[in-house]
């Protein structure tokens, strides 16, 4: 069998052991539209003012509402997988096979990369049908993808790395959620002290979320280079977490 059959095979597998968890379907599609319902419906980010927690258009706000399956899907699904394959010894039962730690990696990615979309375009409508001004840019096909990739190797990293199943969740959350208020996401640069701002640059998910707003949003000034940091970052980030997988050659 190709390196292709392989990743596809392994990926058939992942898909179906996820459709079969009822919960994790529904707050993959539904929790991103819930959040909608909340900001765009109820808080209704519409406010006049230049400053402020959502005082924003809600176009403004699309890379934040992306930015909650881009970021925690990829890292609890990932991170909790490996460390599960890792405690019943499954990497060992790989490690006989012809599949690679790459391809493993990859079919999983893939995976999470499928839903990501799906539910990246559940929520695009969802935000649409709240009357929200942006543009549906063709760099959206890059930016979600590109970014679910980014998250899966570095979930992978966590994996490999956490004490245990329940070690990974929380690292992933633990990580997750001060990315999605610290990385240009629902909170304004404006709004940090100016000491602070320069440090935003350190979060990967502050690439993804300048360029979908560049693109969406503010103009197309920045796209280009963002997702050229956000392609660099995901290659780094799948070649270091599939690495780190434990294998037993």
């Amino acid at each position: 069998m190709s390196a292709a059959g392989r990743v596809r095979a392994e990926a058939t597998g992942a898909m179906r052991t996820f459709l079969r968890r009822r919960t994790a379907v529904f707050f993959t599609f539904f929790f991103p539209v819930v959040l909608i319902v909340i900001f765009a419906g109820l808080v209704r980010t519409q406010g006049g003012s230049s400053a402020g927690l959502f005082s924003q258009p809600t176009g403004y706000y699309l890379p934040a509402y992306l930015a909650t399956v881009v970021l925690f899907t990829p890292l609890s699904r990932v991170g909790s997988e490996v460390a599960r394959y890792r405690a019943d010894n499954r990497f060992e039962k790989l490690a006989t096979t012809p599949l690679s730690r790459a391809e493993w990696l990859a079919a999983h990615a893939l995976v999470n990369v499928v839903l990501i979309v799906l539910a990246a375009a559940v929520l695009v409508v969802a935000l649409l049908l709240t009357g929200a001004n942006f543009t549906v840019s063709p760099w959206l096909a890059f930016f979600v993808p590109a970014a679910s990739v980014l998250f899966c190797g570095i979930g992978a990293i966590l994996g490999s790395l956490a004490d245990g199943q329940d070690g990974a969740i929380a690292a992933s959350n633990g990580i997750a959620l001060p990315l999605l208020f610290l990385s240009e996401t629902f909170v304004q640069p404006a709004l940090f002290p100016a000491w602070f701002r320069p440090l935003l640059n350190a979060s990967p998910l502050v690439y993804f979320a300048r360029g979908v707003r560049a693109a969406t949003f503010t103009g197309g000034d920045g796209v280009v280079f963002n997702a050229g940091v956000v392609l660099v970052l995901a290659v780094v980030a799948f070649g270091v977490g599939a690495a780190l997988i434990p294998w037993t050659e």
